[in-house]
């Protein structure tokens, strides 16, 4: 009986703290969780003709020059201190320079679904990460980080004997080791205060950084009438509109207007939906064992964003900025696809 209380009274406080009609709040969840989650889909397609670093570096140099012709559209002040700049490029080489671009080329040896799964731990790496610098998660927390990491090695165990494959997973972890770790320094970073002129200039800068990588790696000379191949170039047009700009923007505006209890679900459905469209869409089939994995990791995900949701952890006396923190949006807690 307890539990039933509890869980209605959890539900009835995410309803009052919205700020926007409960129907508009879902509609922009779904397009979140659908939208980010065919996002490793989108990439597998992409980068079976398109050079990976290429592929991902004129997205964001694209998906930027939107955002901030949209802004200065609406009249947004565009202009950010030295500082914020710095920081707007650091934040964007980590997040998406080396956090998505590493995605890019892993997709190129591993399924779109095993890099979902493997990305999904981003969470609880970050929780690793806390505890590093002195914060005290809740035993539950730490527990369910342990849990989640444990499914990790599920995940990767069945590719590790085949050379390619093992080198995807390896390249893949990288990028979710780098996601997290971009998203853990943003919030100490002194990003711009606006969350979507933040991303303009971080993905300008990832995708500066990755262009420049798809140069000195050669993509470039690769180029031929082949490279654009239909389906990729959709894929890739995609990958601009909708995982660049619309799932952002819904994401941002969720973040106004929504508990962010609520809107972090997304870190455990959207690896469900890259699991279910690599399935149906790719024909992938991932091993028992990875499938065991993703469930582990998952379900840790979801203990741990529930528990993070009912409030905010303790910590041990450290050093710590004296600037208010950022927006989330604007601090990398997203998808690193």
């Amino acid at each position: 009986m307890w539990a039933v209380r509890s869980h209605g009274s959890d539900h009835l406080r995410v309803l009052l703290l919205m700020t926007a009609p409960v129907k508009h709040v879902w509609a922009a969840l779904l397009v979140v969780y659908v939208v980010w989650g065919s996002t490793y889909f989108g990439i597998k397609i992409a980068v079976e003709t398109m050079p990976p670093l290429l592929a991902a570096g004129s997205r964001f140099l694209t998906a930027g020059a939107l955002l901030a012709a949209i802004l200065a559209v609406r009249g947004a002040n565009l202009r950010i201190s030295w500082r914020e700049l710095r920081a707007s490029a650091i934040a964007g080489g980590l997040l998406l320079g080396l956090g998505v671009g590493l995605v890019h080329v892993a997709e190129t040896r591993i399924d779109s679904s095993v890099a979902a799964m493997i990305a999904g731990t981003v969470p609880l790496q970050i929780i690793a990460m806390r505890l590093a610098s002195g914060e005290s998660p809740a035993r539950a927390t730490r527990v369910s980080s342990l849990a989640g990491l444990a499914g990790l090695l599920l995940v990767v165990a069945p590719g590790l004997g085949v050379g390619s494959t093992a080198l995807g997973l390896a390249v893949m972890i990288s990028a979710t080791m780098c996601w997290a770790t971009g998203s853990f320094l943003s919030r100490r970073l002194a990003l711009p205060r606006d969350p979507f002129v933040a991303t303009a200039y971080e993905m300008a800068f990832g995708g500066l950084f990755l262009t420049l990588a798809a140069l000195a790696f050669g993509e470039f000379g690769a180029l031929s009438s082949a490279t654009f191949a239909l389906d990729s170039v959709l894929a890739w047009i995609y990958l601009v509109f909708m995982g660049s700009l619309i799932g952002f923007t819904a994401y941002a505006w969720l973040l106004r207007v929504a508990p962010i209890s609520l809107v972090v679900t997304h870190q455990y459905v959207n690896p469900l939906v890259a699991i279910a469209l690599g399935m149906v869409l790719l024909g992938e089939r991932p091993n028992p064992w990875s499938l065991a994995g993703a469930a582990l990791v998952v379900g840790a995900v979801y203990v741990t964003v529930r528990r993070e949701g009912r409030g905010p952890a303790k910590t041990r006396p450290a050093p710590r900025s004296s600037k208010p923190r950022q927006n989330d949006a604007a601090a990398g807690i997203l998808d690193p696809a």
